[in-house]
C-alpha cells in the first residue's frame, strides 16, 4: 500500500531535499507540500496524506498550532515533528499538541524512509533515549512530576506495565510478547490507557511514563 505523505517546511530546500528522498521510496509518495502551518492543514483537508513531516518553527502558523488543529480532525494522518536539534524543547510541545513522534532533519535517506513507514503504521517515531534528554531539560516541576505519578496511580497493575513499555517505545507485537499476551489485549490496553489519562496518542503515553518515572514491569 502506497503511504501518502504532506511535507510542510518554510524552507524550500528542505522541502525539495525530503521529496527527493521520500520519492526514492516505491510506497512513498508525497501527496503535497506546505511551507507553513495554515497550508498545511489546508493540504491534510485536500490531500488526505497517512504522515506528516511538519517542522516545528515556521514564521506565521507554527508546526505546533497545525499539529494540534490537525489533532483534532476525526481521522487525523500521524504528524511527524521535524526539528534542527534532539534537544529542542518545542519538541516537547508538539507531542503534547498531539505529534505522534519527531526526526531531526539530518537523519540519515535510509533511516528516513524507515521512520516514516513506521508513522504510518501507528508507531512511536522517538527514542527512548531521546525522550529522556528532552524530558531532562523540560521545566516540569516537583509538583508536576507528583501529580503525574498520582494519575499512574489509579492504574491497574497491569495496565501500569503496558505503560511502561509504551515508554520504551515499543510496538504492540514486543508489548505482547513480553507481557505474554495477544496482540488484541495489549491494543485493548493501550485504547483504554488512553481514555482513562486524557491522553491523545501513544506518544504521549510514553513521555507520560517518562515523567513518572515507570519502567516495564515495575
Amino acid at each position: 500500500m502506497t503511504i501518502k505523505v504532506l511535507v510542510v517546511d518554510d524552507d524550500p530546500m528542505v522541502r525539495h531535499h525530503l521529496r527527493a528522498i521520500l520519492t526514492s521510496a516505491d510506497e512513498i509518495e508525497v501527496v503535497a507540500e506546505a511551507e507553513d502551518g495554515a497550508e498545511a492543514v489546508e493540504a491534510v483537508l485536500r490531500a488526505s496524506p497517512d504522515v506528516v513531516l511538519m517542522d516545528i518553527r515556521m514564521p506565521g502558523v507554527d508546526g505546533i498550532a497545525a499539529t494540534a488543529e490537525i489533532a483534532r480532525l476525526t481521522e487525523p494522518p500521524a504528524v511527524v515533528a521535524l526539528t534542527t536539534f534532539d534537544s529542542d524543547t518545542h519538541v516537547l510541545r508538539a507531542l503534547h499538541a498531539g505529534a505522534g513522534g519527531f526526526l531531526v532533519k539530518s537523519t540519515p535517506p535510509e533511516d528516513l524512509l524507515d521512520l516514516v513507514k513506521v508513522a504510518a503504521q501507528g508507531h512511536t517515531v522517538l527514542s527512548p533515549s531521546a525522550a529522556r534528554h528532552l524530558l531532562s531539560r523540560s521545566s516540569s516541576t516537583d509538583e508536576a512530576r507528583r501529580a503525574v505519578r498520582e494519575r499512574v496511580a489509579e492504574l491497574s497493575e497491569r495496565e501500569r506495565d503496558v505503560l511502561g513499555c509504551l515508554g520504551e517505545g515499543l510496538t504492540n507485537g514486543e508489548i505482547a510478547a513480553r507481557l505474554f499476551l495477544s496482540e488484541t489485549t495489549v491494543k485493548s490496553y493501550v485504547s483504554r490507557l488512553l481514555d482513562k489519562l486524557g491522553l491523545a496518542n501513544r506518544t504521549q503515553a510514553g513521555l507520560l511514563a517518562h515523567q513518572a518515572g515507570l519502567e516495564s514491569g515495575d
